[in-house]
């Protein structure tokens, strides 16, 4: 597995990385076993960046990666996040970025994860309510007293991002990105470019739409939160199945699946830009970490982007994006 930088400063982790969301909820029924099993086959692979946050599952995931991880902690670059908070309705969820609850959210998810440290501590969504230069300020306390490596923010504006580094350095910036979501490469990824933070994309794969193997959403189980969301349903879903089945007509081309093309294509927009497909399965795992081999001619990338050009995809991402940047 190549590796990459995490911002200027940062250590190297594996190109490609490992989104441990799925594991606890929102893609329907997990097992317990795979999942730990997936994380072990992922460092027999050389893929060394985990991402998890609190919310997943409600400390779930957490702990299940701290578990996963219990006896090769050395060998993981660990991320978490923090900042959304849930309650006991899963339909509910508040935004928390004051310092108090940034020291309290972090001690935390120190005990869950059974670690003395988190190299990488993001800023789920930042809190409105709250001076970005407040939460980071606190979050860079975390640093100076060893318990955080880095820090990191999600899904913020350019603007956010440039208040934020300037108040603690920052190593990365998560946000969605992928053939079908491109928009953060008008002002947000050349902003991380100018302060040296790397961008790390999750959903990558689109939530497994650019896989080509997805079920329409109609025949999702009731637990799977693709099955309500816009880019998914009705005529956007038509849309999109037909720019997934272009992507697919150029894997076959390249010889390689549709996600690996996905996640290749990702690869060559930046030795900065760090993917973390998510998954629950061994057979999936192994198809998006060889993905890190595949290379794509100038004429691939081209025939790419004239099939599917900026903004081709239908639908927002999220029913509500209210809490996104832009």
């Amino acid at each position: 597995m190549n590796r990459r930088r995490l911002g200027q400063e940062g250590p190297e982790v594996s190109a490609i990385g490992l989104g441990c969301m799925g594991m606890s909820e929102f893609y329907g029924a997990a097992d317990e076993a795979e999942s730990v099993e997936v994380i072990h086959r992922a460092l027999d692979l050389g893929v060394t960046f985990l991402d998890t946050a609190d919310m997943y599952g409600r400390g779930h995931n957490e702990e299940l990666v701290g578990r996963a991880i219990r006896d090769r902690r050395d060998e993981v670059v660990l991320a978490t996040k923090f900042g959304i908070v849930r309650t006991d309705d899963p339909a509910l969820r508040g935004l928390d970025g004051s310092p108090d609850y940034v020291r309290k959210a972090a001690d935390a998810s120190l005990q869950r994860l059974g670690v003395d440290h988190i190299d990488l501590y993001y800023l789920h969504r930042r809190d409105p309510a709250v001076p970005i230069e407040e939460t980071v300020g606190a979050m860079g306390e975390l640093v100076a007293e060893g318990k955080v490596g880095r820090i990191g923010l999600s899904e913020v504006s350019a603007e956010t991002l440039r208040r934020a580094h300037a108040t603690h350095p920052i190593a990365a910036l998560q946000s969605e990105y992928s053939l079908f979501t491109r928009g953060l490469e008008e002002e947000i990824l050349p902003a991380a470019r100018e302060l040296g933070i790397a961008l790390v994309a999750y959903s990558p794969i689109s939530r497994g739409l650019l896989g080509g193997k997805l079920a329409p959403a109609g025949e999702l189980p009731d637990d799977d939160f693709r099955k309500h969301l816009p880019r998914f349903t009705g005529e956007n879903g038509a849309r999109n199945e037909a720019l997934v089945g272009e992507v697919r007509r150029i894997a076959e081309e390249v010889g390689c699946t549709p996600a690996q093309l996905a996640l290749a294509w990702l690869l060559t927009r930046g030795e900065d830009v760090i993917p973390i497909p998510g998954t629950k399965r061994l057979r999936y795992l192994e198809e998006n970490a060889a993905a890190a081999d595949v290379t794509l001619t100038p004429g691939q990338l081209a025939a790419l982007e004239a099939a599917v050009p900026t903004g081709a995809a239908l639908g927002d991402r999220y029913p509500d994006m209210s809490s996104i940047e832009r």
